[in-house]
């Protein structure tokens, strides 16, 4: 509230009530109405209401304006005048900017090239475009950047003068140096003055010894890793190998196609082993997908620490490795040696693993199904077969399992990852080794007696054929604990006789129920804890040849008579009642074994 006395007693000066009052208004008042209100005569001094006038008025002013610019009278006006007011406003359906961002709906700082700042009176926000633009903040483009090299009173340049986005650049004209900025700041440039020649003196002086000593340092970093490199190829036995191949080729014709890799040449095929080049993860390394320069695509396997062996005895197993020329064993290419752990390069299988064709996406379920298993069954037994006897010496694979058997683009099977394989040795304090494999396809009784033979792979190929013919995993571990294991699962149903029920669906409609008996003895036989008791793989082969014959054959879809059958079989009729004894099959339910007999 204010009072006005009256204008007899105007004074110059200030408003400070006499003929004329003012009254601040307050911070964060949303609504001002001014009300004006004579005092009656009957309840005050006189000199309230005395000479007055009736020209009465209130009008918004800027206090500022109003305390420098009245003079005693000087706002007894009845014409219409104009005073300065000021408007001090902000955004304030929030607090500040920080609460005013997290809702881009309602956020009024439109334009990006604006910014916001927290209200000075009270609660909310306003919006200024960023430096060097100028207009409105509160539209999608309202703010433009500012061509400063046009305002040269409010910026400054006596040189070439470049706008750019938000600021410009002032330089020195071509041939000068300096402040273009300021005027006379450029001047022509020195090429080599006394000072830069003195600097260059002393860094030259300081720094060439430095950068000698670290091109020497190099130097003999790189003479170390030649020489690692060499002793890495001594070890591993690359003279030996060498000598071995150069014997090769001169008493051949051909070349035998094996190569001694670098190991730049490796890395180089791989993208120095990225990891978008892995093929797989297996338990002795990983695989990695190459191309080597000849545009060769090649597998190539990054083995883990290997046993401690006789350099020579490592590099003859590979050199006899590379000989083997089998349309079902994937093809060593080379090795390197050069490295702590051998690389070894192997032919490129396109269509992925067994495992994932009978466990993946992909699946086995097509109309020739069951045709694709048993071929894929023969293939991988005929290779096995040809490691174990026409190989020479025998080799013995070590970890047989549906991961380790390849499919190409034709699905033909190629048995590969020999990183458990060993020469069959002669001598028979040699056989005992360290076991390895994998858990549900390992012989058990290598895993007794630590000595792998060649029986060893028909238990694991015995595995695998169950895995065809069930289309189950050898572990399952998500299940009932009896159920974990797929050899005793499917030894506790052929003791019951529900051996039948494991089988997959197809298996059980296409196949009759003869070559059904005869590939159940032979899964029963290889599966035999009595390694002598099982059958060679070469009578694998044989067996699965002739059962796959017998499907195929035309007799097999009709009904044939007995004698046709036998004919086709090449076997005697099978009961199907398998009878059990002590000592060859083991019972995991009574820790006791049996034998089976037909």
């Amino acid at each position: 509230m204010s009072v006005c006395g009256p204008s007899k007693f105007t004074l110059p000066g200030s408003c400070t009530g006499v003929a004329c009052c003012q009254s601040g208004i307050p911070a964060a008042v949303d609504y001002f109405e001014p009300y004006l209100l004579d005092i009656p005569k009957e309840q005050t001094d006189p000199i309230f209401y005395s000479n007055s006038t009736t020209c009465r008025y209130v009008f918004l002013v800027e206090a500022e304006w109003l305390n420098t610019k009245y003079t005693g009278g000087s706002l007894n006006r009845t014409d219409d005048f104009a005073v300065p007011v000021v408007l001090d406003w902000a955004v304030r359906n929030v607090r500040n900017c920080k609460a005013a961002k997290r809702n881009a709906t309602d956020y009024a700082c439109r334009s990006m090239l604006s910014h916001c700042v927290n209200s000075k009176n009270s609660t909310g926000y306003r919006c200024n475009c960023s430096k060097g633009y100028e207009g409105n903040p509160y539209l999608d483009d309202g703010c433009k950047d500012i061509n400063e090299c046009e305002r040269k009173g409010k910026h400054t340049c006596h040189g070439a003068c470049t706008n750019t986005p938000g600021s410009y650049t002032c330089q020195c004209p071509p041939g000068t140096s300096g402040d273009a900025t300021r005027k006379d700041g450029c001047r022509p440039k020195d090429s080599f003055t006394l000072a830069l020649k003195v600097v260059t003196g002393v860094s030259l002086g300081v720094f060439l010894p430095f950068f000698m000593s670290f091109w020497l340092y190099l130097g003999l970093q790189k003479r170390k890793l030649i020489r690692t490199k060499q002793k890495f190829f001594e070890v591993n036995g690359g003279l030996f190998l060498q000598q071995q191949i150069r014997n090769y080729n001169g008493t051949s014709k051909g070349t035998g196609g094996f190569k001694i890799f670098s190991k730049e040449e490796l890395e180089k095929a791989t993208n120095e082993f990225a990891a978008d080049q892995v093929l797989g993860h297996g338990g002795h390394g990983i695989v990695y997908k190459g191309v080597l320069e000849d545009k060769t695509i090649v597998a190539i396997k990054k083995s883990k620490m290997m046993e401690e062996a006789p350099t020579t005895e490592f590099a003859r197993e590979m050199f006899i490795l590379s000989q083997i020329n089998h349309k079902n064993v994937v093809k060593l290419l080379g090795c390197c040696l050069e490295v702590e752990v051998p690389m070894l390069v192997y032919e490129f299988v396109s269509n992925g693993t067994l495992y994932h064709y009978i466990h993946g996406s992909k699946g086995l379920d097509s109309d020739a199904a069951l045709d694709a298993c048993l071929r894929i069954a023969v293939e991988s037994a005929e290779a096995l077969a040809y490691m174990h006897s026409s190989a020479s010496p025998p080799i013995l694979h070590g970890d047989v399992k549906t991961a380790n058997i390849l499919l190409d683009h034709k699905l033909t099977a190629k048995v590969s990852d020999f990183g458990a394989s060993k020469l069959a040795p002669t001598d028979e304090a040699k056989m005992a080794t360290l076991v390895q494999g994998t858990c549900g396809y390992l012989d058990p009784e290598y895993l007794m007696t630590c000595r792998l033979t060649d029986k060893s792979d028909v238990y694991s190929f015995g595995v695998v054929l169950l895995e065809l013919l069930t289309r189950k995993k050898a572990l399952y571990f998500d299940g009932p604990e009896e159920d974990r294991s797929l050899v005793l699962c499917f030894m506790m149903a052929v003791k019951v006789g529900q051996h039948q029920d494991l089988l997959d669906s197809q298996v059980r409609d296409e196949m009759r129920i003869e070559a059904l008996e005869e590939i159940t003895h032979l899964v029963v036989r290889c599966l035999n804890m009595s390694g002598e008791e099982r059958p060679t793989m070469k009578e694998v082969a044989e067996t699965l040849e002739m059962l796959r014959r017998y499907h195929s054959h035309p007799w097999a879809q009709a009904d044939a008579n007995p004698e046709e059958e036998q004919s086709l079989l090449a076997m005697e009729p099978r009961n199907a009642n398998y009878k059990f004894t002590q000592d060859c099959v083991l019972d995991f339910e009574a820790s006791s074994t049996y034998s089976y007999s037909l």
